[in-house]
């Protein structure tokens, strides 16, 4: 045999040993299991309940439990200004973490909270609103004016109009069944002046009343600008009531007249016009009318 082709012969036996160990490593290797990559877990952010708008609130609206809603929020995102629920969770130990309940069972325990307390929510229902608030919109104490606080009056009158107050008893305030936000007329009573008229001192003295104002609103009775929840009576020795420009004008003459009286109004007719009525009461003028040469006063309307 030549010696080229046993060198041949060679190099190819000895490529082919290579090759079958190569492959066999390559088999070994393949029964291993392959090492999989785990993620980090991903820690939960810490969220919070803040108070927001419900819908879009104009400037003068009072609020009620439908305007109100709480929101999830971030922690590190709520402002100070931010009026939360009390849930916001503070920097802790992991056991105070694990402590609290968690997820459904954390709802259903705030659930159970408010419906026991009411929530951090009741503190702002009946509050009125001085800035123009957007649906979603985080709710702050600048922007909404609390019962009791300075500029709360001022914030509820609706625009154009006035506050008011006059004098009220028990009997001219219907027995103290007219509470904050109910409608009343407003009827003057007064003496007609007979004196200049050559009356003896005998007469009885004669009283004449008219409907000044209608469908008026009832803004406070003294400082109070609502009612509790079990109070179906409010005494008081004012009532501040919501009228016009010109129809403050009327009142305050009407006041100097005689007694004003508060006449409550049914619900049924809330939606009817509201101010003065007419040009106010009718002047009453006295005639004496001589009858057989005696003397007699008489009242014309």
């Amino acid at each position: 045999m030549k010696p080229a082709r046993i060198i041949v012969i060679c190099v190819a036996a000895v490529a082919a040993i290579g090759l079958a160990l190569v492959v066999r490593a390559m088999g070994s290797s393949s029964k291993e299991p392959a090492a999989v990559a785990i993620a980090a877990p991903v820690e939960a952010r810490p969220m919070a309940r803040i108070l927001v708008a419900a819908k879009d609130l104009q400037p003068g609206r009072r609020l009620d439990e439908s305007d109100l809603d709480w929101k999830e929020w971030p922690v590190d995102q709520v402002n100070p200004a931010f009026i939360t629920d009390g849930s916001r969770p503070a920097p802790s130990a992991a056991a105070e973490e694990e402590s609290k309940p968690a997820g459904a069972v954390a709802a259903v325990t705030r659930a159970a909270t408010d419906l026991a307390t009411g929530g951090a929510k009741a503190d702002y229902v009946g509050s009125v609103v001085r800035e123009p608030i957007l649906a979603g919109e985080p709710i702050v104490l600048r922007k909404i004016v609390r019962a009791g606080d300075s500029g709360y009056m001022a914030a509820y009158l609706e625009p154009g109009m006035r506050a008011m107050a006059i004098r009220v008893t028990v009997e001219t305030a219907a027995g103290g069944f007219i509470l904050p936000g109910d409608r009343v007329d407003v009827v003057l009573t007064r003496e007609t002046n007979l004196g200049n008229l050559g009356a003896s001192e005998g007469d009885r003295s004669k009283f004449t009343s008219a409907t000044v104002m209608q469908n008026i609103k009832v803004l406070a009775i003294d400082q109070s600008t609502r009612a509790g929840d079990d109070e179906q009576t409010v005494i008081g020795a004012t009532a501040t009531l919501e009228v016009g420009p010109r129809d403050a004008e009327a009142l305050a003459l009407a006041k100097s007249e005689g007694e004003l009286s508060l006449i409550l109004r049914s619900y049924a007719d809330t939606g009817g016009p509201s101010g003065r009525v007419s040009a106010g009461p009718r002047q009453s003028s006295a005639v004496r009318v001589y009858r057989g040469g005696a003397p007699e006063v008489v009242v014309v309307q």
